[in-house]
């Protein structure tokens, strides 16, 4: 099948590149020029474990092609993805001036029947505002879809090739035929395509990524409360993980989820509902949580130092919002880095992936190691930000050596209280006993 993506951001390159995997010939578009460029020359602009493996065998065996064009992008396709960036809005609702922008552009040069596939995450509602934005533009039949993904980054081509589900929402048969097809080499062990209708599916999205958020803050506040109540985290977290109505998911507590993703679907859906006068109050309770709990270690911090950090040097590790990706969006470490530097303190960082992406942001305000161990050297103290598996088992005589003094903040809970006793460390987790020794 002939398969047009139209831009090529985490989205649209992840579901390009998979669609070529299934023997598809994919086309993405986009207007950035560099970003094509760097494509074209067989360079990956994001970094996500697996795609360029699959990105170097496609574009090889001429499966997937890049272009600026719209015109070339879509020629003769069968089905358009529109996987392109709604932000939130000042207000908190999803900005859709580059789907509609791009559903005026491409109506004019259908020329046959076409489904229009909304990819990207977009309030309930949108597929009918493409609908009718391409239909006032052309008589070329054409169908819209509401396919949301539903993609973890570090693990986007697993679960891309292997979805749980697949949510389409579209009440026309045609449309339903074709997509039926596109996705069945991804669901031959039986996994479910669900169809529904458009404003069903588009909800079903948010509702999803609100409902993991919630159960993220929603632990955050237990541990916060084990804080306060001498209980650790650790053995609450087993003991309701273990009930299966519950499961163990999404129950490590730490500072905050970040991403591209739960805060602004979150946010979204939350206006969503006050556009129709409902006050969605747990959505803004868990905002509210969320954003409190990016920085709850520098409390501590600030107490260990006696509320003075002018002039401490923290070395910090972890940029990502989560392992195994360079997305800095919305990651509690920016937060974290906005706090120290505005207190007086010198930031020492170091991440296996993101650290490009956050001297874009910073410059040279903060400084950065080759390695983790690099940043310890002369810092007063360790906060670790994002759980990369290359900081579950350090070496902590180094760490020790390295430090002023063996202390550890630890926002993502990586080691056993008790150790870190053992070891001499004064430590302080989220949600467990706090280890301070006299020195």
């Amino acid at each position: 099948m002939k398969i047009a993506v139209i831009g090529t951001g985490y989205v649209g390159l992840v579901t390009g590149t998979c669609f070529a995997e299934t023997g598809n010939h994919v086309t993405c578009v986009d207007i950035d020029e560099n970003k094509i460029k760097m494509l074209n020359e067989g360079r990956m602009p994001i970094y996500e474990p697996g795609l360029e493996i699959l990105f170097e065998r496609n574009t090889r065996q001429g499966r997937l092609d890049f272009t600026t064009s719209l015109a070339e992008g879509i020629r003769d396709a069968k089905v358009i993805f529109l996987a392109l960036p709604t932000p939130p809005g000042e207000d908190g609702s999803a900005d859709l001036q580059y789907i509609l922008r791009v559903a005026e552009d491409l109506a004019p040069l259908l020329t046959d029947y076409t489904v229009i596939v909304d990819k990207s995450t977009v309030p309930v509602g949108t597929a009918e505002k493409v609908r009718a934005t391409i239909a006032a533009r052309t008589q070329v039949p054409f169908d819209v879809v509401s396919n949301p993904e539903f993609l973890r980054e570090g693990v986007a081509v697993n679960d891309f090739m292997k979805p749980d589900r697949v949510i389409v929402g579209t009440t026309s048969e045609k449309a339903k035929e074709i997509m039926d097809e596109l996705y069945a080499p991804l669901v031959r062990q039986g996994n479910p395509i669900i169809y529904m209708d458009e404003r069903s599916a588009e909800l079903t999205k948010y509702a999803a990524n609100a409902f993991l958020a919630t159960k993220i803050t929603f632990m955050n506040e237990i541990a916060n409360l084990c804080d306060r109540l001498g209980a650790d985290v650790d053995m609450v977290r087993k003991g309701i993980g273990t009930d299966t109505r519950i499961g163990k998911r999404f129950l490590f507590p730490g500072i905050g989820y970040g991403g591209s993703c739960f805060p602004k679907d979150v946010q979204a859906l939350a206006k969503s509902a006050a556009e129709v006068a409902y006050d969605f109050r747990i959505l803004n309770a868990v905002m509210n949580i969320n954003a409190g709990q990016k920085t709850r270690l520098l409390e501590k911090m600030k107490k260990y130092f006696n509320n003075n950090l002018q002039g401490k040097t923290i070395a910090l590790w972890g940029l990502a919002f989560k392992p195994n990706t360079d997305d800095i969006r919305e990651a509690p470490a920016l937060y974290n880095i906005d706090e120290l530097l505005a207190a007086g303190a010198r930031v020492q960082a170091f991440d296996p992936e993101a650290m490009d992406n956050v001297k874009a942001r910073y410059g040279d305000n903060i400084t950065y190691g080759k390695d983790q161990y690099e940043v310890l050297q002369g810092a007063d103290a360790l906060l670790i930000a994002t759980e990369w598996p290359v900081f579950r088992t350090p070496d902590f005589e180094q760490i020790k050596n390295s430090l002023k003094q063996p202390v550890i903040f630890d926002g993502r809970n990586l080691y056993p209280v008790a150790r870190m006793q053992e070891l001499g460390f004064d430590y302080f987790s989220i949600g467990r006993k706090d280890v301070v020794h006299d020195r």
